[in-house]
């Protein structure tokens, strides 16, 4: 399953400048440097479609992105950036709130861990919060490449117990080998149905 037709749609700071679609949405949340823009880039086979920048926490917007006429990828700011003024904080809180209670088209949430390290205080909280909003959640762990085959199995199975989450609802992902990157676009067919 391949896909190419992608393109940013707008960069979004508030509700009033959301795309007018009906298209099911896939938001993408994770920390500022766990690889969100390359996880973009990889599933949608381009190289640059997604910003990647060498300082993490430079999304400050919700990026909308059609992916083949079919269905947008939502990456909202990275979190847990210490970078950000108490004013950007709370822009960044009413701005989620907004999207993830008000957005019809909200399909599912993949949230975007660091295999190496697994889930933070920062994700645990985000993920009690997409929770809370009853939309399901879907858990790619990134750099998979960075980690043995025993860390792998280890950090999966810690990542499972920490977000209470089957083995199976995890997905190991590698940007620069690409791996995950197939079982990804099947897991995200499923909630386009």
């Amino acid at each position: 399953m391949e896909y190419f037709d992608a393109k940013l749609v707008i960069s979004a700071a508030g509700k009033n400048q959301w795309p007018d679609s009906n298209l099911p949405e896939i938001v993408l949340a994770g920390k500022s440097n766990v690889g969100k823009s390359s996880l973009i880039n990889t599933l949608v086979n381009r190289k640059s479609l997604a910003y990647v920048g060498k300082t993490p926490g430079k999304t400050r917007l919700l990026n909308f992105y059609e992916v083949n006429r079919e269905f947008m990828l939502v990456d909202v700011p990275g979190y847990g950036f210490a970078n950000r003024s108490q004013k950007e904080l709370i822009d960044f809180g009413t701005m989620m709130e907004e999207y993830f209670h008000d957005r019809q088209q909200l399909r599912v949430c993949i949230q975007i861990l660091d295999l190496r390290h697994g889930p933070t205080k920062d994700d645990l909280t985000m993920l009690d919060f997409v929770r809370s909003n009853s939309i399901p959640v879907l858990i790619v762990a990134t750099k998979q490449d960075q980690c043995n085959q025993s860390e792998t199995a280890k950090n999966r199975k810690m990542i499972s117990e920490k977000c209470n989450v089957p083995l199976n609802q995890i997905v190991l992902f590698s940007s620069k080998t690409r791996k995950g990157r197939d079982e990804l676009m099947n897991k995200i067919q499923t909630y386009l149905q």
